[in-house]
């Protein structure tokens, strides 16, 4: 079975170009359209990568980092801050949530996956 990646995200347009993406590189992909909902799929299925946006509607991207980094069981799963409306400091202020990376969109779609490839690695 290849790597299952959870792509947390309330824009249906991303969530299929994060896909459609991962998808064609051999990538098996959940998805949830909110930080509450991303937060009950990882507990789950416990997915090797999570692509968790920033602002979304329900729990946002940070408030949903905190609780998975504090829980035992989902702790140890990477997490990448994905969002679009990149502010100086937002960078730090996922890190300090807890998020294992940051990228901004637009994504790079010739470079995303190898981006992301590195904190797939064991």
């Amino acid at each position: 079975m290849g790597k299952v990646i959870l792509i947390v995200d309330d824009e249906t347009k991303n969530v299929k170009l994060l896909r459609d993406l991962l998808q064609f590189k051999g990538y098996d992909t959940l998805e949830a359209p909110n930080g509450r909902e991303g937060v009950k799929i990882a507990k789950e299925q416990q997915p090797d990568l999570i692509l968790m946006d920033i602002q979304m509607p329900v729990m946002d991207g940070i408030d949903a980092t905190k609780l998975l980094k504090e829980d035992p069981a989902t702790k140890e799963i990477k997490i990448i801050a994905l969002t679009a409306y990149a502010m100086k400091g937002d960078d730090s202020v996922a890190i300090v949530a807890g998020c294992d990376g940051y990228m901004t969109k637009p994504i790079d779609t010739k470079e995303f996956v190898n981006d992301i490839e590195s904190y797939l690695e064991v």
